[in-house]
């Protein structure tokens, strides 16, 4: 096992803080960190891709997984597969989809490890119809407190304090799976243009669930008669009869292979200083925008390029700034549309350079405590982390959601103050007095949970 002292951040490259980096090579290496942790505790982490400090552990111990990445084993006939936390969803899909399976769920990247799938309960593009990643979990291995690997069933407790819980009631090695079979290795795609935010939220709509899986990007630079206008892309599994118009450009089940790289933002000019302002950000939303087809239906594409374009783009982070950035996610139930109207709006005339910002609809909730996806809508962004009066800006979004039954995503957040997460998550109590219970030396911490008192 290796042993280093380092500065961590998440993916938003904010609020640096230094710990002590384990990397075991086995379960019991990772059982001999907890066993011997300092006051500080210990907290797990994949590849660090959530943007905030989910994963960080000031003056403590961090248990870096990403060393753990076997897969046990498809059992074709079950449809399951058995797999260490450490293993990436994009490996997994790799290894899948030539043999007609797909990870249960798939987020926008692939560069998300097991683990971080279950402590994050990461919602896909169908949450409407599969719900978020725990939901397709049949078992758990879960290092906990007192250094004992315990299998953890759906049903109880410990289960849905685990999902979504962040880390925070124990280290996930590794679990078993139930996939989804699929007859090729592509997607037939829809994508269409909406004017506003209006006609956005109606063509999402107006399709109901008939192509399972929907988002939208949202021009957040538009004002006026524009704000909220957007680009819907909605997809479904091709048949074998649809790959007949894809024959010679693929195998049946082709093994995903990283896209050739594009820029970042087409047709945006070089950025003085590597910073994106707010007309290079508008300049760029625009030619996205334009660049979209008004109405296009049948397109195949493969899977990977499908769910995980975005991981053969060029690192867009120092667009950014030498601050990082703030990824900024909520939900509003259905009915508060309004909400998110005024969200919007008031992006939109405080001319953020935002030029990432997806939309989504949601189903059903998850039985995790602290699980984030709820039924409504979801609208994730990026900005840049030195914005003048961002934290005051974000803050009064934060009341709104609230105010609306909403909540911020714990997972993506940085910045959110304690009081307001007791708000938004009703089941936030019930999670503590389990930890206490579980863990009343406080093994599992992270500065998260320092900050949010979790």
């Amino acid at each position: 096992m290796s042993v280093d002292t380092v500065s961590l951040t998440g993916w938003g490259r904010t609020a640096p803080t230094t710990a002590v980096r384990f990397r075991p090579r086995g379960y019991e290496e990772a059982a001999a960190v907890v066993r011997g942790r300092g006051p500080r505790g210990v907290i797990a982490r994949g590849l660090g891709r959530t943007a905030g400090d989910a994963a960080q552990n000031a003056g403590g111990s961090v248990l870096d997984l990403s060393g753990l990445a076997r897969i046990g084993g498809v059992d074709a006939a079950a449809g399951v597969v058995r797999c260490d936390a450490g293993v990436s969803l994009e490996r997994l899909l790799r290894v899948l989809l030539p043999l007609g399976w797909l990870p249960p769920l798939l987020p926008g990247t692939g560069r998300v490890t097991v683990g971080g799938a279950i402590g994050s309960d990461a919602p896909g593009l169908d949450h409407r119809r599969a719900g978020s990643f725990t939901r397709h979990v049949s078992a758990l291995e879960l290092l906990t407190a007192d250094g004992e690997v315990r299998t953890v069933l759906p049903g109880t407790a410990l289960f849905d304090a685990t999902a979504g819980g962040l880390g925070l009631t124990g280290v996930v090695l590794g679990a078993t799976l139930r996939l989804r079979r699929v007859t090729t290795g592509l997607m037939s795609v829809s994508t269409e243009r909406a004017g506003d935010l209006d006609d956005l939220l109606a063509r999402f709509t107006a399709g109901g669930d008939r192509l399972p899986y929907a988002s939208a990007w949202v021009d957040l630079t538009a004002r006026g008669r524009a704000t909220g206008r957007g680009v819907l892309t909605r997809g479904e599994h091709a048949t074998p009869d649809m790959r007949l118009a894809y024959a010679g450009r693929t195998r049946l089940f082709a093994r995903p292979a990283a896209a050739p790289g594009r820029p970042a933002f087409p047709g945006l000019p070089p950025l003085p200083g590597g910073r994106l302002g707010p007309a290079a950000a508008a300049l760029c939303n625009e030619a996205r925008y334009r660049g979209s087809p008004r109405a296009r239906t049948g397109e195949l594409r493969p899977v990977h390029a499908f769910f995980h374009a975005s991981d053969a783009l060029p690192d867009v982070r120092p667009l950014y700034g030498r601050g990082g950035l703030v990824r900024y996610r909520f939900t509003v139930g259905d009915g508060q549309e309004e909400t998110l109207h005024r969200v919007v709006r008031r992006i939109a005339a405080r001319r953020s350079p935002a030029v990432r910002a997806v939309l989504q609809r949601f189903g059903a909730a998850d039985p995790g405590l602290l699980s984030f996806a709820s039924p409504g809508w979801c609208l994730e962004l990026d900005l840049p982390a030195a914005l003048p009066g961002l934290a005051r800006f974000l803050d009064g979004v934060d009341e709104e959601v609230a105010a609306a039954g909403g909540r911020v995503c714990l997972a993506e957040d940085a910045r959110m103050r304690p009081g307001t997460a007791a708000a938004m998550y009703p089941r936030l109590t019930e999670f503590r007095e389990l930890r206490a219970r579980l863990d009343p030396a406080g093994a599992f911490r992270s500065d998260l949970s320092r900050r949010l008192g979790l």
